[in-house]
């Protein structure tokens, strides 16, 4: 369990977080959900070491490794698929043939096998963020982290890209830490939902959906009854 305990941050002389307490459940995905511009980018920030709250406690951390998907991409444009990952393999794997194992490995479950040699100008927005996707989970990780990583992609899209996302948790099962002010996002990736308001960033209702990634879709009704409850505490 990662717990933040009275965590206080401020900037300037506005309180982000003040007295902001949270408990992240382990090998599930807990979702931040609420409008942009209050501070859940901040609170993945305080997770990853990047920013330390100005009071308060975080524990459960301890040397947990962190990887991190955002909104874009951000692959390196000269380096086709494979080497995108490769890059950032050889940080932590020295053997070329366990990192090529690795690396086939994410690209078969992302279906970005056929893909792998080419060059990232050459790929649908889509298609670069499922490369991002199969990145962040090729690296050895503790804590993923997710800023808004569907949000610049149209409906289709999302579904397919979320399904791959869905694969890859399915095989790893690691603790992930998702924000989005997507409420249908929501609902198809988290075990655990806190829906979260400004000023300073506090939790008005949280909730637990009681099927698991792959049931969701067939319990429609009893999820649709989960997104009213939470449409009317946004």
């Amino acid at each position: 369990m990662i717990k933040l305990v009275n965590i206080s941050k401020k900037f300037d002389d506005r309180f982000i977080y003040s007295n902001f307490s949270l408990d992240i459940s382990e090998n599930e995905i807990t979702c931040l959900l609420g409008p942009s511009g209050i501070g859940k980018s901040t609170l993945l920030k305080l997770l990853s070491g990047l920013s330390l709250p100005d009071s308060g406690s975080i524990s459960g951390l301890n040397q947990k490794s962190c990887s991190y998907i955002f909104q874009e991409p951000r692959l390196l444009p000269w380096l086709t698929v494979y080497d995108n990952l490769d890059f950032v393999l050889k940080h932590h794997y020295s053997n070329s043939q366990e990192r090529h194992a690795i690396i086939q490995h994410y690209l078969d479950l992302t279906n970005l096998s056929d893909d792998s040699a080419r060059m990232p100008n050459e790929l649908s927005g889509g298609m670069k963020q499922r490369v991002s996707i199969a990145r962040a989970f090729a690296c050895p990780f503790d804590l993923l982290l997710m800023d808004e990583p569907f949000n610049s992609l149209d409906v289709n899209l999302k579904q397919s890209i979320i399904s791959s996302f869905i694969n890859l948790w399915s095989h790893s099962r690691k603790t992930v830490v998702f924000v989005t002010h997507d409420v249908d996002e929501a609902l198809a990736l988290s075990h655990t939902i806190h829906i979260v308001r400004q000023n300073p960033a506090h939790i008005v209702y949280s909730t637990k959906i009681p099927y698991t990634l792959i049931e969701r879709p067939h319990h429609q009704n009893a999820i649709n009854d989960i997104r009213k409850t939470i449409l009317d505490r946004l």
